[in-house]
């Protein structure tokens, strides 16, 4: 492009323990970039290993999307980057919140800092999950959910928008047409809504 010199450039992607020092991103499976349109066939790229290094040459700036995903069922992150080269190195620091991670996750977030019950994040939150998990098996639930037709998944999805608190954790990933709860942190009335309509559907849940 005339006028523009074509620049080599390169992203990796690290964890910032408390004593601010870059860690091994362990915690995620994967790391997917959504470059520019004009990249093509290397417009989406998966990289599976930290630090989850990209690189490329262009001469142009522009805003991409990178989504982590977590091990252990801990999700997809999806992170707003703007590529620039206004300095020939710097770092953009992001910040990423699991909601009540698995156990195996959880200790892996511990080796990067405090996480889980040293933050005080146990409590409440814990209690009230335990307490779902006695009248609701939120694995079943899940896995039924999951199982339901397009028409009743649309209707799941309005009764957690009609019914949501500010604790529920949602995700609508539009351009995907995925849509993303977490379902401890739904209020109780809506989980048993949720339950009698997946056992209606699924002709009872043992």
């Amino acid at each position: 492009m005339e006028g523009f010199p074509m620049r080599a450039w390169s992203i990796e992607i690290y964890l910032v323990n408390e004593h601010g020092e870059e860690v091994p991103a362990n915690i995620f499976d994967k790391a997917q970039y959504r470059l520019h349109p004009s990249f093509e066939k290397r417009a989406l790229q998966t990289i599976k290993q930290p630090p989850f290094r990209i690189q490329e040459k262009g001469w142009g700036e522009f805003d991409m999307q990178i989504t982590l995903t977590a091990k252990h069922k801990g999700g997809d992150n999806t992170l707003d980057h703007d590529l620039n080269f206004q300095k020939e190195r710097y770092e953009a620091v992001h910040t990423v919140t699991f909601r009540n991670p698995k156990p195996d996750l959880l200790a892996l977030l511990r080796e990067s800092g405090p996480a889980g019950d040293e933050n005080g994040i146990k409590g409440k939150p814990a209690s009230k999950k335990n307490k779902k998990e006695k009248t609701v098996d939120m694995e079943k639930l899940a896995d039924s959910l999951q199982r339901l037709s397009e028409d009743d998944l649309l209707q799941v999805v309005q009764m957690v928008h009609d019914h949501k608190t500010q604790e529920t954790y949602i995700k609508n990933d539009v351009e995907n047409g995925e849509f993303h709860v977490d379902l401890y942190t739904l209020p109780d009335a809506l989980i048993k809504m949720l339950w009698e309509f997946a056992t209606e559907k699924a002709g009872g849940l043992q």
